[in-house]
């Protein structure tokens, strides 16, 4: 289908407003390398004015519109939402394969999760109304009520754009916070498009707010705003501390998912088939632009001669094409820069003695756009640059190891700890290695699923707090203990009741 990218403003308190600076950035199809459009360069001062209309959403007719309302008519909306979503799925799909590279069928997918998201968390804002823990004292009654933690930042990528998104959005509105919402710069069409969708689904004024911009004009100034009662953040590791020394200011509570550099242990007595199809998976997917890539790949000795031939077979064989092909299974990296970035971690593994042994750079098919074939490097140090940090591209790390032992401290020689993976038909060696893999996430004999139900997020410097299931809501709620004295006895400073 034909899209146009629409010409949208800033999304403040239910309305589009022009910036205050009325600058625009302009959004370059990465597989053509052309301008198809531009979004609004939002600042301080616009973001003075977005969380403002969040303050005045929690606090409208004596705060009875959003915060304290019902938490089923909170799902109401959230599933009005998801409605919306569904209606212009085959448009948002396009619009994202647009603006970040995404192969249409994986941002078709992405779109349909974005839809459950909202109906996820609907179920969950419901259960909100019948849960109360009661604690029982003798002459006290103790209960605990979980409330919005109040007006929430969420600064989110540009690798799943609309998807990242809504794991931050629909928890926050579920909960009954109010949110204002920076998506990356690099990735905010479809974003801005959301917004349209919740003033349609009759979302109130203020409810979520949407300040598309760079990240030191907008995500900083939103990090540290003092009326900011939480951030949640997704991004680099970089970035993330700046968040955090942002936050700690105002002594702010933060959740974040950062970057990681996943292993996946490929054991001897594995189907070797299987095994390479889940590599590439866990590697390649999503243009190999995912922090849980499993990109630290580590192959048993006794195989690795069969298993490095298929694998590198297969790599060379995935369809890398314009994201509205069909069939395209890799597409480009989101940016100019980006794809340079990539591009020089491969060149300096190269004059650090590493082996290329297929990929590296732009296919010889492809003319423009900021593509990169499926990379798989050997002969690696683990001193390496290559290895050691993430790359966030198509690159995919080899080496071998001869013992579980050695497999499992070349996993957690790393400052990440987001995923990893073990592939085995030994279900006892799985259940040694997923205890001893120093993550949030581990998978057996698979890589890179994701379940709404089931918590996400990583250690160590890939971060912390976590995204989906029952976790991702507490993340966006204060516990509250409410006590009350219930016996009619008089108590006294002198004579307490027992307890």
């Amino acid at each position: 289908m034909s899209v146009t990218i629409p010409r949208r403003q800033l999304f403040i308190d239910g309305e589009w407003r022009e910036p205050l600076h009325q600058k625009r950035i302009p959004i370059i199809n990465p597989a053509t390398e052309d301008t198809i459009g531009d979004i609004p360069a939002g600042t301080a001062q616009d973001v003075e004015l977005a969380v403002a209309a969040a303050r005045r959403a929690l606090t409208r007719n004596r705060g009875r519109d959003w915060p304290r309302a019902s938490a089923s008519l909170r799902a109401k909306y959230l599933r009005a939402i998801a409605d919306k979503v569904m209606e212009r799925k085959s448009e948002l799909a396009t619009l994202e394969a647009l603006d970040c590279g995404k192969p249409l069928e994986e941002a078709a997918g992405d779109v349909g999760a974005v839809a459950g998201c909202f109906k996820y968390y609907a179920d969950l804002a419901e259960a909100l109304d019948e849960k109360r823990t009661v604690l029982s004292m003798h002459t006290f009654k103790s209960h605990v009520v979980k409330e919005p933690i109040g007006v929430v930042g969420l600064i989110t990528p540009w690798n799943y754009p609309l998807l990242m998104a809504a794991w931050k959005v629909a928890p926050a509105l579920a909960a009954g916070c109010a949110a204002v919402l920076k998506p990356s710069e690099l990735a905010s069409v479809t974003c801005l498009e959301f917004a349209e969708l919740c003033k349609e689904a009759g979302l109130p004024p203020g409810v979520l707010n949407i300040v598309t911009g760079f990240g030191t004009e907008a995500g900083a100034p939103l990090a540290s705003h003092s009326h900011v009662d939480k951030v949640a953040f997704t991004g680099s590791t970089e970035t993330g501390r700046k968040v955090m020394t942002a936050a700690a200011e105002a002594v702010k509570p933060v959740s974040m998912e950062l970057v990681g550099k996943s292993p996946i242990l490929v054991f001897e007595d594995v189907d070797i088939d299987k095994a390479v199809e889940w590599t590439l998976y866990g590697c390649f997917f999503t243009n190999g632009q995912i922090c849980s890539a499993t990109s630290h790949l580590l192959v048993h000795d006794t195989i690795a001669k069969e298993f490095v031939e298929k694998l590198v077979s297969r790599a060379n064989s995935i369809k890398i094409s314009d994201p509205l092909e069909e069939g395209c299974r890799l597409g480009p990296i989101v940016s100019e820069n980006q794809y340079k970035r990539v591009i020089k971690y491969i060149s300096t593994a190269k004059e650090e003695g590493a082996t290329i042994l297929c990929g590296g750079g732009r296919p010889q098919h492809l003319k423009k756009g900021f593509y990169i074939a499926p990379t798989i490097i050997t002969d690696i140090d683990t001193s390496m640059q290559i290895w050691r940090e993430e790359i966030f591209g198509p690159v995919l790390c080899l080496k071998t190891f001869i013992t579980e032992d050695e497999a499992i401290k070349l996993a957690n020689d790393t400052h990440y700890g987001l995923a990893g993976a073990v592939l085995s038909m030994d279900l006892e060696r799985c259940k040694r290695i997923t205890e001893e893999i120093q993550a949030g996430i581990t998978w057996v004999n698979c890589s890179q699923p994701c379940f709404l139900q089931a918590p996400w997020g990583g250690r160590k410097n890939s971060g912390f707090g976590r995204d989906l299931g029952e976790w991702g809501l507490d993340n966006f709620l204060n516990v509250k203990q409410v006590t009350e004295y219930v016996s009619e006895d008089q108590w006294g400073w002198y004579h307490p009741p027992k307890l």
